[in-house]
């Protein structure tokens, strides 16, 4: 059992192995996402579009446009601030 051969041979009969459950498992992943992605797009309608939701600064620069009006509305009403 001290035969280096025998530990190279088993190590790469181990490396092999490993390779092979990695590429079945990444194969797997890949049809697995590509079966959610199908189930999604059939689930929406064809002329259907997704809403999108604004992010965080353009929900704050809309409040700071909102809020200029504001300003603008009182001055033009002649209302001090």
């Amino acid at each position: 059992m001290t035969d280096p051969n025998f530990y190279i041979t088993m190590a790469s009969a181990g490396l092999a192995g490993l390779g092979m459950v990695t590429m079945a498992t990444l194969t797997g992943w890949r049809g697995w996402l590509a079966y959610k992605s199908q189930a999604l797009s059939a689930a929406r309608l064809p002329g259907e579009d997704l809403p999108v939701a604004p992010n965080a600064s353009a929900r704050i620069e809309i409040a700071d446009l909102k809020e200029r009006i504001r300003k603008l509305e009182a001055i033009a009403a002649g209302v001090d601030l």
